[in-house]
């Protein structure tokens, strides 16, 4: 009996280019299932199809990772939408988006501007509808099609046959997805046990779920719990090998140039080898925090700042300390480890069972400048990359009724709806003064019930924006106040997002910019007047 159809098999399941539209069309399919396993077996169908060196690349885009920092933003990814006709048929491979998309990336200095909009339009000429539609969401990272990494990561599970849970422990310790499906399609187990903690290879940090208040966090935590400062600063993992210190940000990304003070501080502490999690932030006077956005402008580029906004550290986690790795080690243990190595800048913390004591803790916090708490469970290990419930944050928010005064048409899964809302405050002379826009908060039913609202009420459409007649009053809850060069109020909201909208309130009874400018001073953002 021949072996040909054997041999070509092998060919195609090994050496075959899987097109973008292959991927635009899985994405699609499981944004439109509502089974998880259905949704994973998917995705391994795909994987296992891809050629040995496009399945990195695979596995990034189907988690919504594009992989580069393109420097193009949502108004050229509109534009280019409504101006570039789509190829009638499919063509372009994973391997060739990679390249255009390396070298956009690669583009700087004058003009790059006008030639990433031109490679950009060249790669949506040469593609369908459907893909354009693809490009754009991972462009602009609002790929929506489920949990995306966790999906990718069930996938591969499925298409290597190897325990879900070892696929995602090597994620959580490679901190890129397409590493770990490279290594599970190649090699199976045997691939992923080459992924360990180890010193300058970042891991994706422990992240945190949400509690309403302190009490709602003791309960769901089932018992005594530890409440630490929720600094607003920048996330910083700090690996150290004798005087070879090295710092990467929640990203993953070597930001050691940077945060010299970070530096220093952990050449100095009494250990040979450790992995470190912990706070960079800038304080003023009495050891208040600086607004946010001072301490991001002092993480930027400008080393006159360095001497003129000194960075403070807050330690709140071990992960390896001398040879003695920690990831599974309770947290209690970890954080004694941490109080005995550095307790100059661990950061503080109290032990409690009681949601008085709790309270009290979190109104302290908040009086003293800072955003809010952690309160963390004392048995839990250090669950690398996951947002489980074993950290509960909790934030004091603001809310505010705003007017809408236009809508952005969305893309990806919000194509076809208007999506981004533009904000503003009323102005007590007239009128009202733009503060925010948002995205965030919408279900479903509330995008397809604004899309037909805000049409009834337009005023001009420019472009993918639509003003309306400000008549819609919404109810938005956000963080903090940030200054502002881009509104002409001089302020902008921090993480708004939608919480309902006020039928019972009309435009004249929306909060004034005032209102806004009040908080901004309140928190030290404005001087006050």
């Amino acid at each position: 009996m021949s072996t040909l159809p054997a041999c070509h098999a092998i060919f195609t399941w090994y050496g075959r280019r899987v097109l973008l539209v292959e991927v635009a069309r899985a994405s699609a399919e499981v944004a439109q299932t509502s089974s998880k396993k259905a949704k994973a077996q998917r995705i391994a169908a795909l994987l296992k199809a891809a050629a040995p060196d496009e399945r990195a690349i695979a596995a990034r885009y189907l988690s919504g990772e594009c992989g580069h920092k393109l420097g193009v933003g949502y108004a050229t990814v509109h534009e280019l939408r409504g101006a570039v006709a789509p190829a009638a048929e499919p063509s372009v491979t994973l391997g060739e988006v990679e390249r255009r998309f390396e070298a956009i990336a690669l583009l700087r200095g004058a003009g790059s501007a006008t030639a990433k909009k031109r490679e950009m339009g060249s790669l949506y000429a040469a593609s369908t509808e459907l893909e354009q539609g693809f490009l754009g969401a991972l462009i602009l990272g609002e790929l929506r099609q489920g949990a995306l990494d966790a999906l990718v990561v069930d996938g591969l599970a499925l298409a290597t046959d190897v325990a879900t849970t070892a696929v995602r422990q090597a994620y959580m310790l490679a901190g890129d997805i397409g590493m770990v499906a490279e290594a599970a399609l190649a090699d199976g187990a045997a691939g992923l046990a080459r992924f360990g903690l180890t010193l300058f290879r970042p891991v994706l940090p422990m992240l945190a779920q949400t509690a309403e208040d302190p009490r709602e966090a003791i309960a769901l935590l089932g018992g005594p719990a530890s409440l630490e400062l929720k600094l607003d600063g920048f996330r910083v993992q700090i690996h150290k090998d004798g005087d070879d210190v090295r710092a990467y940000s929640r990203a993953l990304n070597d930001v050691t140039a940077q945060v010299p003070e970070v530096v220093r501080f952990t050449r100095a502490l009494p250990v040979s080898r450790a992995i470190l999690d912990g706070e960079a932030i800038a304080l003023g006077p009495g050891g208040r925090p600086l607004p946010f956005q001072d301490t991001m402008k002092r993480f930027g580029k400008s080393a006159a700042l360095v001497d003129q906004v000194p960075l403070s550290l807050s330690l709140f986690d071990a992960l390896l300390i001398d040879d003695q790795t920690l990831l599974a080690t309770r947290a209690q243990e970890r954080w004694a480890a941490l109080d005995g190595l550095a307790p100059q800048h661990a950061v503080p913390r109290v032990i409690t069972g009681d949601a008085e004591e709790a309270t009290a803790f979190f109104d302290r916090v908040i009086a003293s400048g800072h955003e809010g708490v952690m309160a963390k469970a004392l048995d839990a290990p250090y669950d690398a990359g996951n947002r489980g419930a074993a950290w509960l944050k909790i934030k004091h928010v603001h809310r505010l009724d705003l007017v809408v005064l236009a809508a952005e048409w969305g893309s990806g899964r919000r194509r076809g709806f208007l999506s981004n809302l533009h904000l503003g405050a009323r102005d007590p002379a007239g009128g009202f003064v733009m503060v925010s826009k948002t995205f965030k908060g919408m279900t479903d039913e509330t995008l397809a019930w604004q899309t037909t609202a805000l049409q009834a009420i337009a005023e001009d459409r420019d472009g993918h924006v639509v003003h309306v007649r400000p008549q819609k009053v919404v109810e938005i809850a956000f963080n903090d106040v940030l200054r502002s060069t881009q509104y002409p109020g001089g302020v902008a909201l921090r993480f708004a997002r939608l919480v309902r909208y006020r039928d019972d309130k009309t435009a004249d009874q929306a909060d004034t910019i005032d209102a806004v400018r009040a908080i901004a001073i309140k928190a030290g953002v404005l001087p006050a007047t």
